[in-house]
């Protein structure tokens, strides 16, 4: 399967200027990822529909969105846009008490020919580094907690970690990140145009093999102020 995680900007362009709501539907359309993990994905109700609802439509039929901040109405947060039935969601409050809303949301997934079922996390870590500290130990806490050892397991998201510190830290889930495994450093994602930090991951646990999928610059460049990381993920399947 293939899977990819995308910073949307809440459906703006690099410079918050206009929507790029249809050119990103398009782009997510072309890569035909089989998991869709969003940060920054407005929420909506009545003629006001949710952004996921918008990108999904007709491609993945099953989807999952987690609340984390509103804003003058407005809500906004995390979503998973999958092709395999979803069978629970539930979203992690990572929240540090004063500040900016975060939040992870766990889907279970039921992909045919499996064991077990499949977990999928999306997160969207806080900007300063004690508090993503204290957020890298929640994820672990939950993946120990509600994750079986024997189930593939994704993390995926922006985890703004500008100073490279996620990995040793979540090091006591088991968790491993595909592009420093591939290549031995992580993918250069932000600023989209000209991506110098590396902001946004992929990690992995309990899959057979997990490889990074090269992506063009054009047209995410122009879509969002985050450039988008997908990878090829082989599961064991049941004997």
């Amino acid at each position: 399967m293939q899977v990819l995680t995308v910073n949307i900007h809440k459906g703006y362009d690099v410079f918050n200027t206009r929507s790029v709501l249809h050119g990103l539907r398009e782009a997510v359309r072309a890569m035909g990822s089989d998991i869709v993990f969003l940060q920054e994905v407005k929420g909506g109700s009545g003629p006001s529909a949710a952004q996921y609802e918008f990108l999904a439509d007709e491609i993945w039929p099953q989807h999952a969105y987690g609340r984390n901040a509103v804003a003058e109405g407005l809500d906004h947060g995390n979503a998973v846009m999958s092709r395999y039935p979803v069978l629970h969601n539930e979203n992690h409050d990572l929240s540090i008490d004063g500040f900016e809303p975060r939040g992870m949301l766990h889907c279970v997934l039921d992909v045919p020919g499996l064991a077990t079922d499949m977990h999928v996390m999306c997160a969207h870590l806080g900007l300063r580094e004690s508090h993503r500290r204290q957020q890298l130990g929640m994820i672990c806490d939950i993946v120990n907690r509600y994750v079986p050892p024997d189930a593939p397991l994704v993390v995926a998201g922006d985890f703004n970690d500008w100073r490279l510190r996620a990995d040793e830290l979540l090091a006591p889930s088991g968790l491993r990140e595909v592009f420093r495994h591939a290549h031995g450093q992580h993918a250069r994602s932000f600023p989209a145009g000209f991506p110098l930090l590396r902001l946004d991951r992929i990690y992995t646990r309990g899959v057979a093999s997990a490889v990074p999928v090269p992506m063009p610059r054009r047209p995410w460049a122009r879509l969002s102020d985050h450039a988008p990381l997908a990878a090829d993920i082989q599961l064991e399947t049941a004997a």
